[in-house]
């Protein structure tokens, strides 16, 4: 990946790029107090206390992602709610369109689904600057809730090989759903778009890199599939 690092003074002196920051920070606090919401009702459809248990810290997990990202948005001297308003509406048609029927949608969902989401923002967080990107990457790491929801979901399939096929299935509709989401945040938020394409003072991106980049989301999506013992 190119990594393009404006100083953070961009932040006072660019108001384009500001916006851009203030977006990114804003759809991925959103982003993070929803993946608390929708973890503590997983906890609910959880087939033991332990299971229950281990949702309830990976909830907990992304509440501090949320109040970090909170925090920094007060930093900047923006209302976090306001930062975060644009992005409602998305956020919410997606999980209304990928509403699991059961715990294991709901695992896989938080698993593939929100990874590629991650994955995205990640990509993004290239054209940042060292303070912002640090803060991304921190929040986009999975909270080790990764072996937990692999354990889970093959155990699944180990005693009922019938759930993989419907598994698989759902995974690859994840994918197609949080794609169309990422594109169209990026597209309907212009500041966030000049990250990518750059600007007078902020190298961008170019169409081939573009397609790098999408190789990549693709990839990744492809190594958690197998890691779930899926098909991509």
């Amino acid at each position: 990946m190119t990594e393009q690092t404006p100083p953070v003074s961009a932040l006072a002196t660019d108001p384009e790029y500001r916006a851009a920051v203030i977006d990114l920070l804003g759809v991925l606090a959103y982003g993070e107090l929803t993946a608390f919401e929708r973890l503590a009702a997983d906890a609910a459809m959880a087939p033991s206390i332990d299971d229950k248990a281990a949702l309830a810290g990976m909830a907990t997990g992304e509440y501090h992602h949320f109040t970090a990202l909170r925090d920094r948005l007060e930093l900047l001297g923006v209302d976090p709610a306001e930062a975060m308003a644009p992005f409602r509406r998305a956020y919410e048609e997606f999980h209304e369109q990928t509403a699991p029927s059961d715990w294991l949608e709901g695992m896989v969902k938080a698993y593939v689904g929100d990874g590629i989401g991650m994955d995205f923002y990640r990509e993004i967080a290239a054209y940042v600057d060292d303070d912002t990107r640090a803060l991304v990457l921190e929040v986009c790491e999975g909270l080790g809730q990764s072996a937990f929801i692999i354990d889970r979901v093959r155990a699944a399939i180990v005693e009922d090989p019938r759930a993989g096929g419907r598994l698989a299935l759902w995974g690859r509709r994840l994918v197609g759903e949080a794609l169309s989401q990422a594109q169209r945040v990026a597209a309907e938020r212009d500041a966030l778009s000049t990250l990518l394409v750059g600007g007078v003072d902020r190298p961008g991106t170019d169409l081939a890199e573009i397609g790098r980049m999408l190789a990549r989301l693709t990839d990744n999506h492809s190594r958690r599939m197998a890691a779930l013992g899926l098909a991509a």
